[in-house]
């Protein structure tokens, strides 16, 4: 089951606050507490977790639309193979990886170009129709993979 949430700011000195705290004249009223609480979490989060986690959840689409995932008793894995879907979420996630790289460090990038470079091979080899050298999703990130 997947979330949503929504936040919205106005800080407009006019706007009614949502607590019983009073607002000083030009300041910003108070947002709900949850949703003061879901921007302390996302605060304490370190960057390279968020950044990391990013990359997980396109790494695991991206396999889902390869047909890497396991059949269920409602589905099976090939009948989920959209490589138009699974080319975007690869290239997406090749940004991601070698922009994040030097931020996050080689530690914690390793394991995402090693998943990343699964994943391309995987397309490739899912592929009926191949694409050139360095023309396969992400390539023009990565380079070419062999």
């Amino acid at each position: 089951m997947t979330q949503s949430h929504s936040f919205s700011f106005d800080a407009s000195s006019d706007a009614a606050p949502s607590s019983d705290t009073p607002v000083a004249p030009g300041e910003a009223p108070l947002v709900d507490d949850a949703a003061q609480q879901a921007v302390r979490d996302i605060a304490e989060v370190p960057a390279v977790e968020v950044i990391s986690t990013a990359a997980v959840h396109l790494m695991s689409a991206s396999a889902v639309k390869l047909g890497l995932s396991e059949d269920t008793d409602t589905e099976r894995a090939e009948d989920l193979v959209d490589l138009d879907e699974a080319r975007k979420l690869i290239t997406a996630l090749a940004g991601l990886v070698t922009a994040g790289a030097t931020e996050i460090g080689d530690h914690h990038a390793r394991p995402l170009r090693d998943g990343l470079r699964t994943l391309q091979l995987a397309f490739r080899e899912a592929s009926s129709i191949p694409d050139a050298p360095g023309k396969g999703p992400g390539e023009k990130y990565t380079g070419p993979v062999r």
